[in-house]
């Protein structure tokens, strides 16, 4: 076993992962006219006797009445109008096929073209939704229509075939059945008419239906349809983990360029995998800095080979650097490339020679590697750069002008320097000018002021002057080189400086992906955080953009830059495809491609966090802005899936919180309500039972007893409502200035009747600063932290209660002299259901005190914390700092 071949998959953990999806089954023929169409139905009408559940959903006759009588007793779904162009086409009802949902459903004609308007533009598509719907489909196909022998199929018929299926759509199907007749039965057939009308049959039969061309397509049917078991009994062996020598070790890299042939190369590639074995495949494009793609069309066409490749189940990359057999071959090496598919066009002989074709410098440095070198088909032109738009050309007149301007003040200066001196290097002043040019506007511009330079040279301060005419052999020498230099120094400035724009554009991107990076993690929520990514996108697509994020059992738009506008019912479709499929939807994909925007799925790292959609034309397929846009939405994903788990954390928080709250308040609720029930109610009964024969001290003290455990009942309920408006968030807060001074004297008699045997002590300042808080609810903070000192002070102590000023606050001390709080139970006086002693004294209270007072404290923006032991190791100070609206000088204090 090879060293990066991973280990056969567990058959259980396989099992356990494949998602519910109906079964394919494809009926494979050479050519039409073999009875694909005829044996489906013939199998579908065995199957329907047997009792199954059988619907046809679109079957093409083409009038052949054989087929035609195999439709009868058979359930046919009635096909929608689609408008196009003012004109009403039927096609297959996909939504009705959805809703019906048959056990098996019969689609005819899989590499059929839907029409404009429709939600896939080809009837595979609608397959791959009635699959992943759990439906089992049959459908029809014939071998000419494989996207990868497209080329293949043109060279042998002349007939370039307009319906394709991607490889990887036939590798997928669960069963194929060959429908297979011999050459001379179909011509027969064809003569016949029962394939197609009379005309047109002989029309076929001098063309398409010639005996070797369909003797080929009969080979390739056999051919494709065998490879194809074999990839399937292969994978039931991976999965079943049985030991075998798997074809792991082949690796094939495909490089395409800007020209023409780059599809062909991506479907020889897909052909490459399949004779190896299904090896993995990747198509590559090496991006030259110093070079850009050659052509107007060159980035359409490489960015159309990546679609090809991964429609066909291939990989795609895109390589970096000067050198493209280095850059090549070293990703080979460290990728354990063992073949590589690459295009030989018309170089010519003296390249040929020099041995300076990518083809003969990558077959002079592979090494255990095999090369397919695919040249261009017969009969087809190479393809010559064209000239580009006429803005792109004006482009280069600023270039072209700044040299003219630079070779006229070189001139200027030689013709002063030629008069005053009479031996003096001139030539040194036209190649710095050269040099300036290729510096400044590149190498084109470079070029032209070198061709300019040399010939007023040669015209102006060579003999004989005023003439294009050379005197001098060492003259010709001197120009020789002299136009050589300013070749080779204006070509390697333009180099240079086309390559410090190339790392400009990328330092550019880099920076918009870290500004991009920060702002999202600085994004405190979900739709702040869909907002920035809306943002970003917008700003480097250079258009719209729209984030969708899921609510409930749909999604909805969120955010969007410029300005989150409305969409229609098509576009809305588009968004919610991408959400439930995680495909990409909308304008250049497969998926209502007539929409006005291009919807992309949000991929985190476990789930999918939502739907971004990019306005269609901002972005040029395989340009710059598209890989930043792309880079960005993957770190968008990212980001909202993490914003999402910590709300989902806050949110656990809080319920954990609020059960553990619940379950104390119960286990509170289980005493501190009942003591004081049972104690009033065994008071009442006996006043009732007993009244008359009672002494009247007796009947005092159990009325005293009924009010003072009333009274305790009020407070607790009291604390339990309040606490319950603090964890629910509802405490409403009526600030009004106040005189901290009358609140705690309020407080205090409140408090009076509790003191019992203790003495309250107040020190208070003749003036003290008014703040902005609610009275009622520092009033009730206070009379809790009265009632907690008097409930943990013993009789004879004083409670000392003060008030003073700083520059920034009023501050409030509650002092008293009981036992104290132990050091380490000082950061846990405040919370809920908290008592000090160690034996809980439900007569105590029940530890809300505290909790509802800090509550209150804070929800006034106030402070409060707690100090202890005060002196000789005994008492406990609550301080509550208040803050001033204002601060107060110090002279004034």
């Amino acid at each position: 076993m090879l060293a990066d071949q991973p280990p056969p998959p567990d058959p259980s953990k396989v099992a356990a992962r494949r998602p519910k999806r109906g079964r394919l089954k494809v009926f494979l023929g050479m050519s039409p006219g073999v009875g694909k169409t005829y044996e489906m139905l013939r199998a579908a009408r065995r199957r329907k006797a047997e009792g199954g559940d059988v619907v046809v959903g679109v079957v093409e006759t083409h009038g052949r009445r054989e087929t035609e009588s195999l439709l009868r007793g058979m359930e046919v779904m009635p096909r929608a109008p689609i408008d196009y162009k003012g004109r009403a086409l039927m096609e297959f009802d996909l939504d009705a096929a959805l809703a019906r949902k048959p056990d098996l459903l019969l689609v005819d004609e899989y590499a059929h073209s839907n029409v404009p308007g429709s939600r896939h533009p080809k009837r595979w598509q609608d397959v791959e939704e009635i699959l992943s719907a759990g439906i089992d489909v049959w459908t029809t196909l014939n071998v000419q229509h494989l996207e990868s022998l497209s080329d293949v199929v043109l060279r042998i018929t002349g007939v370039r075939q307009r319906e394709a299926v991607p490889d990887s759509a036939l590798s997928g199907a669960d069963d194929i059945e060959v429908v297979d007749i011999t050459p001379d039965e179909l011509r027969k057939r064809l003569s016949e008419g029962k394939v197609y009308v009379p005309e047109t049959a002989r029309l076929a039969s001098e063309n398409f239906f010639k005996v070797e061309n369909l003797t080929a397509l009969r080979e390739m049917a056999l051919r494709r349809a065998a490879q194809t078991v074999d990839d399937q009994l292969l994978a039931t062996l991976r999965e079943r983990g049985v030991e075998g020598p798997w074809a792991a070790g082949e690796r094939i890299l495909v490089l395409v360029g800007g020209n023409a042939i780059a599809t062909s190369l991506v479907r020889a590639g897909r052909r490459l995998s399949d004779m190896t074995m299904d090896a993995p495949w990747t198509v590559a494009h090496v991006e030259r800095p110093n070079r850009p793609v050659s052509g107007p069309g060159g980035r359409t066409r490489i960015s159309e080979a990546f679609a090809l490749a991964e429609q066909l189940g291939g990989r795609t990359l895109v390589l970096t650097g000067d050198d493209v057999v280095r850059s090549v071959m070293d990703y080979a090496h460290r990728n354990n490339v063992t073949q590589i598919v690459i295009a030989k066009g018309r170089d010519s002989r003296l390249s040929e020679i020099l041995g300076q074709s990518l083809a003969a410098e990558l077959l002079r440095s592979a090494r255990g590697v095999a090369l397919h070198i695919i040249t261009e088909p017969a009969g087809v032109a190479t393809e010559r750069p064209t000239r580009g738009p006429a803005t792109a050309r004006l482009a280069h007149w600023p270039g072209y002008a700044a040299g003219a301007a630079f070779i006229l003040i070189a001139t200027a200066l030689a013709l002063g320097l030629d008069r005053v001196f009479e031996r003096v290097d001139l030539g040194v002043l036209y190649l710095s000018a050269v040099l300036a040019a290729g510096v400044l506007y590149g190498l084109r511009p470079a070029l032209a002021a070198a061709t300019v330079a040399f010939l007023t040279y040669n015209f102006l301060f060579l003999e004989p002057r005023y003439s294009l005419l050379i005197g001098s052999p060492t003259d010709i020498l001197t120009l020789i080189v002299f136009w050589a230099v300013a070749l080779a120094t204006g070509g390697l400035a333009g180099r240079v400086r086309d390559q410090a724009r190339n790392a400009q554009r990328r330092a550019a991107a880099v920076s918009a992906l870290l500004a991009a990076s920060q702002a999202l993690a600085d994004a405190e929520d979900r739709l702040q955080t869909a907002q920035v990514l809306a943002e970003q996108t917008a700003a480097a697509a250079g258009g719209k953009a729209i984030v969708f994020l899921p609510q409930d059992d749909d999604i909805v738009p969120v955010a969007g830059a410029p300005d989150l506008e409305a969409l229609d019912a098509a576009t809305l479709a588009a968004a919610r495809w991408a959400w439930e499929r995680g495909e990409p939807a909308g304008r250049g994909t497969g998926t209502l491609p007539q929409s006005g925007w291009t919807f992309r799925p949000l991929q985190g790292v476990k789930s999918r966090a939502g739907v971004a959609g990019i306005e269609a034309g901002a972005l040029a397929p395989g340009s710059d802005e598209e890989r930043l846009a792309l880079a960005l939405l993957d770190q968008g994903a990212v980001a909202l899936e993490r914003a999402q788990l910590a709300g989902d954390a806050v949110e656990t928080e809080t319920l954990r919180r609020t059960d553990r709250f619940r379950g104390a308040l119960m286990n509170s609720v289980s005493h501190d309500l009942r003591t004081p029930l049972s104690t009033v109610l065994g008071a009442a009964t006996t006043l009732i039972d007993y009244g008359p024969t009672l002494k009247p001290e007796v009947r005092r003290d159990l009325l005293l007893s009924i009010r003072e455990e009333a009274e305790r009942l009020g407070r607790y309920v009291g604390d339990l409502l309040d606490m319950t408006r603090l964890e629910g968030g509802a405490l409403n807060i009526k600030a009004d200035w106040t005189d901290v001074r009358d609140v705690l004297n309020a407080a205090a008699e409140r408090v009076s009747r509790r003191l019992g045997a203790r003495q309250l002590t107040r020190d208070f300042p003749a003036r003290l600063s008014a703040v902005s808080v609610d009275q009622g609810l520092l009033e009730q903070a206070l009379v809790n932290i009265l009632e907690n000192a008097i409930a943990y002070s013993p009789d004879g102590s004083t409670i000392e209660l003060a008030a003073y000023e700083d520059r920034g606050s009023v501050v409030i001390s509650i002092e008293d002299e009981g036992r104290g709080i132990p050091t380490a139970a000082l950061e846990l006086v405040f919370d809920k259901f908290r008592r000090m002693q160690e034996q809980p004294d439900r007569s105590k209270g029940a530890g809300l005190g505290l909790a509802i007072a800090k509550g209150f404290v804070e929800a006034m923006n106030g402070k409060i914390a707690a100090a202890s032991p005060i002196a000789d190791d005994r008492g406990t100070r609550i301080l509550i700092r208040l803050p001033k609206s204002i601060s107060t000088h110090p002279d004034l204090l």
